[in-house]
């Protein structure tokens, strides 16, 4: 009679870890980033149709890197989730804290009873009143979450370009310096022998949550309007 496989639940948690990791490390970075008006989205995607950057509702904005059809499904959950949530309750009562908490369930649970966790990483941000009541919470494929401050990078160089936004980013940036501070991070090298990269606007999807606007505060910038913010700066 054969022995039955065994594998340690340590080692089975590590190894999901190791492939959500390989699989999300080969997308390409998105970063979000406080600025004096709201909060900006920054990542380098030619695509028109298949977005990283998305309205959940009318404060609240979605990012994420990985395999596209896994965080889709996530991001439209978070729609039905928040739709019902408003109508049942109050659009006030919809908050990036509760959707965090959603996705965090879900996460969780893939990654430790489906035999193959979700490869995505997301960014779930609201924009407050005030710059103060702003929250941006970063959640990873196994469920945890981080309440992040001022910026926070995704993606295959999320460490080495987070580096480089803590020692640039600064609390007071306007639109134009955000963002142009996100594209030259996007297009920093990724090593001593490689130069740096200038990404036209036609390669970026941007998006903000801007405060100033009444009650959806999601916007889209691309084309003109977007490569005369980049020029501004």
């Amino acid at each position: 009679m054969s022995m039955p496989f065994y594998v340690s639940p340590e080692q089975l948690m590590k190894d999901r870890a190791d492939y959500a990791r390989k699989g999300i490390a080969r997308g390409r970075s998105v970063v979000v980033l406080q600025y004096d008006d709201g909060i900006a989205f920054a990542t380098e995607n030619a695509s028109r149709a298949l977005h990283k950057i998305s309205e959940i509702y009318d404060r609240i904005g979605f990012a994420a890197v990985g395999k596209y059809n896994e965080f889709e499904n996530l991001r439209v959950a978070g729609v039905r989730y928040a739709d019902l949530r408003g109508y049942s309750y109050d659009r006030e009562d919809v908050t990036a804290r509760g959707l965090a908490n959603a996705y965090a369930q879900t996460l969780g649970t893939s990654f430790t009873t489906e035999s193959k966790p979700l490869e995505v990483e997301i960014v779930v941000a609201e924009v407050g009143r005030a710059a103060a009541g702003d929250q941006i919470y970063r959640l990873a494929y196994d469920g945890s979450v981080t309440d992040e401050h001022g910026y926070v990078v995704m993606g295959g160089q999320a460490e080495r370009l987070g580096g480089l936004l803590a020692q640039e980013w600064r609390a007071g940036l306007t639109l134009p310096e955000v963002l142009a501070l996100a594209v030259r991070t996007l297009g920093s090298p990724a090593d001593e022998a490689s130069e740096a990269r200038t990404i036209p606007a036609a390669q970026l999807e941007v998006a903000v949550l801007d405060r100033t606007r009444p009650r959806r505060t999601f916007r889209r910038l691309a084309g003109a309007l977007l490569e005369d913010l980049l020029d501004a700066d």
